[in-house]
């Protein structure tokens, strides 16, 4: 096989003649635990750092929608400016997990596909739909510290 192959295919010839894989980089969704996401070679070939992996994922999501229908500021209890620094450092940690499910996405694997939008799923089931609120209130009522996500 020629060097260009073994490129396209994963490996490299070095100057020794040993050959070193890598892998593959995909372009379409694919299933099964040898991925890289978000770091280089976790979590390889392994099930059990797949499944932590999955994991990581699912609760990152959770915790955007928490972030996104939380409400930690009291309208009694906190003057502007330190409410003004709790919005931003609340705006923060949600658009810096957003950016970590975003880019464990763009390893197209389809179980992390699957666990994201569960997350959010289950995260706005939890802390974003009416299921546990007790009081009746309009969507026009409704106090979040943060202005909903929007794409």
């Amino acid at each position: 096989m020629d060097g260009m192959h073994h490129e396209m295919m994963g490996g490299h010839d070095t100057n020794n003649g040993t050959m070193h894989h890598k892998m593959m980089m995909h372009m379409t969704f694919f299933w099964g635990k040898n991925a890289e996401i978000l770091f280089s070679g976790w979590p390889g070939t392994s099930s059990g750092m797949y499944v932590l992996a999955l994991i990581i994922v699912f609760v990152f999501s959770m915790l955007i929608e928490w972030f996104s229908h939380s409400q930690f500021i009291k309208n009694t209890s906190s003057s502007h400016i330190s409410a003004g620094l709790v919005q931003t450092v609340m705006h923060t940690i949600r658009v810096g997990l957003s950016y970590l499910v975003m880019l464990a996405l763009m390893s197209f694997n389809g179980g992390i596909f699957l666990m994201a939008v569960a997350g959010h799923s289950v995260g706005f089931l939890i802390f974003g739909s009416r299921i546990f609120k007790h009081d009746v209130v309009s969507q026009y009522e409704i106090r979040r510290d943060l202005p909903p996500m929007t794409c």
